[in-house]
């Protein structure tokens, strides 16, 4: 039986409660499970089902600070020493746990439906709370207008008062005109804002995932983001929904594919570094075809991203599979 391909993988160290001692090896993720794998020996202590795990977590012990644990039915494992970062394997870890839990029909019990509708009511709100901010944000705009506009009525009736004023003077009043003149004519104008360059209102979206944004490397950076396909580029932005980066379609000089759930993009520059983006998600492969379709010519498979794709088992992996075939 063919082994299930590795998603990412992190060098650190495991409790085994039996001998009470910690068990340097690699702890791998897969699209289905969580294993980790003693060095030396190549035993396998730890196989769990991303679908029957009830919670990963950021801990601390007397023993270890900076743990990371995987709370199973009936079993806690921890994991220290997780190296380049614990807070990176953390987020993608997370990230593809939260991702399992969602697909209806994956073989999961009871409890994993009850996740999955638990999540189902956060993305939910999620979109809510996202849309009242962009409409919190629109109004914030309008107000600025407001106020603006206000500002030029103010200073116009400033300028029509003093010129009132000055008419209405008595014509043997020898300071009438000099007195004005010496005065500021009108308030400084206030600078305009710089107008933020913001998407076309009704464009429509081709594709939206929760993504990874990592560093590449070995440097351990993770961040959870969102990535949007529009019809005028990418975009990559935060939890918050703040624009990181913007990709228009002519910028885009090519995406490589590293494995079906990792791609990087990126835009080349002249006399100076280029501009690069690498992604890694649970639904990549959903967002494979539709990223082959609007940027022909511009998808590159690595070598890795093929022997990954003919092994793949996971409940994603017929999404896109005439292109890996191709």
């Amino acid at each position: 039986m063919a082994e299930e391909p590795r998603i990412h993988s992190w060098p650190c160290c495991y409790y085994l409660d039996s001998s009470r001692q910690w068990i340097p090896g690699k702890l791998s993720l897969t699209p289905v499970s969580l294993r980790f794998t003693a060095d030396g020996s190549g035993e396998l202590l730890v196989d769990s089902r991303l679908s029957g795990i009830a919670a990963i977590r950021k801990e601390s012990s007397l023993l270890l600070f900076r743990a990371l644990t995987v709370l199973e039915r009936g079993a806690k494992h921890w994991f220290g020493s997780v190296r380049p970062s614990r807070n990176a394997a953390f987020t993608v870890l997370e990230h593809f746990w939260r991702q399992q839990l969602l697909p209806a029909g994956s073989g999961a019990g009871a409890g994993a439906g009850k996740g999955r509708e638990l999540v189902g009511m956060l993305a939910g709100s999620q979109r809510s709370l996202e849309a009242t901010a962009q409409a919190l944000h629109s109004q914030g705009e309008q107000f600025d207008g407001i106020l603006r506009g206000l500002h030029k009525i103010e200073g116009d009736m400033d300028v029509a008062d003093r010129l009132l004023t000055e008419l209405e003077s008595p014509s043997w009043w020898p300071f009438s005109g000099k007195l004005w003149k010496t005065a500021p004519e009108a308030k400084p104008k206030e600078a305009s804002p710089k107008e933020t360059p913001a998407p076309e209102e009704g464009q429509e979206i081709l594709l939206r995932i929760p993504v990874i944004l990592t560093g590449g490397g070995d440097r351990g950076a993770a961040k959870a983001a969102a990535l949007t396909v529009l019809p005028s580029g990418l975009e990559i932005r935060d939890g918050n929904s703040q624009l990181l980066h913007r990709f228009a379609s002519r910028d885009v000089d090519d995406i490589r594919v590293h494995t079906p759930y990792e791609l990087s993009v990126r835009q080349r520059f002249i006399g100076k570094p280029d501009h690069s983006c690498r992604l890694l998600a649970a639904r990549m492969p959903e967002a494979i075809p539709v990223l082959a379709a609007r940027f022909p010519g511009k998808l590159q498979f690595l070598e890795d991203a093929l022997g990954f794709a003919g092994a793949a088992k996971s409940p994603q992996g017929d999404l896109g599979a005439s292109l890996w075939q191709a």
